[in-house]
């Protein structure tokens, strides 16, 4: 494995998703989204407060964290779940349709630089996304006093559950040469870890924890959005991205000896 070698392959990929209108619309979607979910629950927060004043004085009863943050990051949290399998859908599929597989797959670099080179430059895709979305939290703190600790522990719990995502894109794109396909079985493995914990219910206890333990979102993205930084949360979302580009890492060395 080189440094060099994955971010020169970050740095291919990075200049196909942005000489591509992919990029520019999956990033101006997320933004539009952002911006829309934050006006409002803005506008629910000062109809409760309008609400609390008018009835008991104060509005010491609420909660910015959770009236505003919680339910819009909670919400940017699916529309990952529903964008990302458009960002990974090509890494792969794209390469084995134009015949430009076999290249890489013969040039001197390792398929371990080429998983983690496609995979670091979709995770500065996420990064710059979750960027784009730091003028709410910068909007509250201008006229409000929201818990930076929360802030921070959400944006974490977004990084690590986004990266996870994008582990299961890869893995579906190494998968087939058709990108909608790919996106599709992305977005269906990612549909069944966000829902798998709501087969729980009326199940064996132990059974239902394990199916609990397993939901990408309803679990693990739950502490963060409470400013919890849960040791087991980042656990699972690590290992959960590693076993998806070990999976894809086997799948790319399986063709490779076709």
């Amino acid at each position: 494995m080189s440094i060099k070698k994955i971010w020169t392959i970050a740095r291919r990929e990075l200049n196909s998703y942005f000489t591509s209108p992919i990029a520019y619309v999956i990033l101006a979607i997320f933004t539009f989204l952002t911006g829309y979910f934050f006006y409002v629950r803005v506008q629910f927060y000062n109809f409760l407060s309008l609400q609390f004043m008018r009835y008991q004085g104060h509005i010491g009863a609420l909660n910015i964290n959770d009236y505003i943050l919680k339910p819009l990051y909670g919400n940017l949290g699916v529309i990952l779940l529903l964008l990302i399998p458009i960002i990974t859908m090509k890494t792969f599929a794209e390469e084995k349709r134009n015949g430009t597989k076999e290249l890489i797959m013969t040039s001197p670099v390792t398929l371990t630089d080429i998983v983690l080179g496609k995979f670091t430059a979709s995770a500065i895709i996420l990064i710059v996304m979750l960027a784009s979305t730091i003028s709410a939290p910068i909007f509250l703190l201008s006229y409000a006093s929201p818990d930076k600790g929360v802030i921070l522990s959400i944006y974490l719990g977004m990084f690590l559950m986004g990266i996870a995502m994008l582990s299961v894109g890869m893995f579906a794109s190494s998968l087939t040469e058709n990108q909608i396909v790919a996106a599709v079985i992305s977005f269906g493995i990612l549909l069944g870890f966000w829902a798998i914990g709501w087969a729980s219910h009326g199940t064996n206890p132990a059974i239902a924890s394990v199916l609990t333990f397993l939901s990408l979102i309803d679990t693990h993205f739950q502490d963060p959005l409470k400013g919890l930084i849960d040791t087991r949360d980042i656990l699972y979302y690590l290992s959960f991205t590693f076993f998806f580009l070990f999976l894809t890492h086997r799948i790319l060395e399986s063709e490779r000896w076709r």
